[in-house]
């Protein structure tokens, strides 16, 4: 059985346009709840937590009467960060999490991503299954089954509440300054609230959502703006967002960013110190950097890659029974105590580090030196599939000669929207940049 609608991460497009409209959201509400309606146990129980995109509002009710068509009771939390749905799920005893947002993407995308009962995303069988329902049609219970829709107020305080008690006890952040760039997304209120009642001084940016503004030049994904506010206001660390806030890109006092790679180098290391990471092993994928690897081989730890996805990472780590992983992106899942990557719980991970080590953030968030690497991302037109071109395959092999097992080269498909993306790694950078642009360019003839 296969995907046709979901990609890597839930469904996700332009709103309004296929397949991100309100049909598709009521039809994929009513399947969703055909699939997940049980003997009743839970209430026959749904939450739905959302970002601030304008369209959310629209995606919100559509969802809502297709499940509650089907029987099935709605709980909103409105705008919430997605690791609190998955969290939410679990502790209000939902039969199925949604989360609308399209992450990082601009603000005339967005997307609906789906948690099981046990918090986690959904499988990709458990995602094809829902498309063969949606096939299928609706399946509505009688007038006096429908479903009821109730908004849930303290969402974001439930959530704040668990991330407060992952940070160790006895310890706080006063005497710390942490600038907080919230992406004007659905952190916004939230996360300058926890770390102002851990103690911190906090500058909040990008906390002014108007529906259009999410990621727009700030967040985890154009961080320059917060490495700014770092050095002119003297914070000690800088933590960058999502609009969903399941990433984050961290920034040290002297404004130089840190990427996913060395936050997850310097919580292996820790762990693995105090014995905490389940089986030497760090969870990362296949764009995650190969000095990382180096780091992790030489502290007799290993690195399992996966496909690109952050719900590949937590599938593998849970096959493996392991308790880290996440992106080089900024998406860090720490099962211990999350189900999902987490951004702000990443971030406090770090600042407990800087509070029982005295080192600054700079010392923290350089723990290896980076192999050359550059992405290039190429979009392509509707139907066109560049990847197919004999000549991009021609140049894909010459690239791989010439780097003559000296280099890395990784050439995939987004699966959240319509760019191939065309990374490569050499320790030569002269050698680098002449076969990124090779294919490069053959990509671009073909798109």
């Amino acid at each position: 059985m296969g995907r046709k609608l979901f990609g890597t991460d839930g469904v996700r497009g332009t709103a309004n346009a296929w397949p991100m409209t309100a049909e598709t959201a009521l039809r994929l509400g009513a399947a969703a709840g055909r699939f997940f309606r049980n003997d009743g146990t839970n209430g026959h129980r749904v939450v739905i937590g959302k970002d601030t995109r304008l369209s959310g509002y629209m995606f919100e009710n559509a969802l809502t009467a297709g499940l509650t068509s089907t029987g099935m009771n709605v709980l909103l939390l409105g705008p919430v960060p997605t690791p609190a749905v998955g969290l939410l799920t679990t502790s209000m005893r939902a039969d199925v999490g949604i989360m609308i947002s399209a992450s990082h993407n601009p603000h005339r995308d967005n997307g609906i991503k789906f948690f099981g009962p046990d918090g986690y995303k959904l499988s990709d069988e458990a995602e094809a299954a829902i498309e063969a329902l949606m096939d299928e049609g609706a399946e509505p219970v009688p007038a006096d089954g429908i479903g009821r829709a109730k908004r849930i107020d303290d969402g974001r305080f439930r959530y704040a509440e668990r991330l407060k008690g992952t940070f160790p006890k006895g310890r706080d952040l006063r005497g710390l300054k942490v600038v907080i760039d919230c992406a004007h997304g659905a952190a916004y209120r939230v996360a300058p609230e926890i770390l102002w009642e851990l103690g911190a001084t906090v500058v909040p940016v990008g906390t002014a959502p108007n529906g259009f503004n999410i990621n727009e030049g700030c967040g985890s994904t154009a961080p320059r703006a917060a490495a700014e506010t770092v050095v002119a206001h003297g914070a000690d660390l800088g933590i960058c967002l999502d609009g969903d806030a399941d990433r984050v890109i961290l920034i040290d006092e002297t404004g130089e960013v840190a990427d996913g790679d060395q936050l997850m180098a310097l919580l292996a290391a820790r762990w693995a110190e105090e014995d905490r990471l389940r089986g030497g092993t760090l969870v990362a994928t296949v764009m995650s950097n190969l000095g990382l690897e180096r780091f992790l081989a030489a502290r007799g730890l290993r690195l399992e890659r996966t496909k690109v996805g952050d719900r590949y990472v937590v599938e593998a780590m849970r096959q493996g029974g392991w308790n880290l992983g996440g992106e080089q992106s900024g998406h860090i899942v720490m099962t211990d105590y999350a189900t999902t990557g987490d951004g702000l719980l990443a971030a406090l991970q770090v600042l407990a580090a800087m509070t029982e080590t005295g080192l600054p953030a700079s010392r923290l968030l350089h723990q290896f030196e980076t192999v050359p690497q550059m992405l290039r991302n190429v979009r392509y037109a509707p139907g066109r599939q560049p990847l197919a071109a004999p000549a991009v395959a021609a140049a894909i092999a010459g690239a791989e000669a010439r780097l003559n097992g000296h280099g890395r080269l990784l050439i995939r498909k987004s699966g959240t929207e319509p760019l191939i993306r065309v990374m490569a790694e050499a320790e030569d950078e002269a050698l680098l940049a002449a076969v990124l642009e090779e294919i490069v360019a053959a990509v671009e003839q073909a798109a």
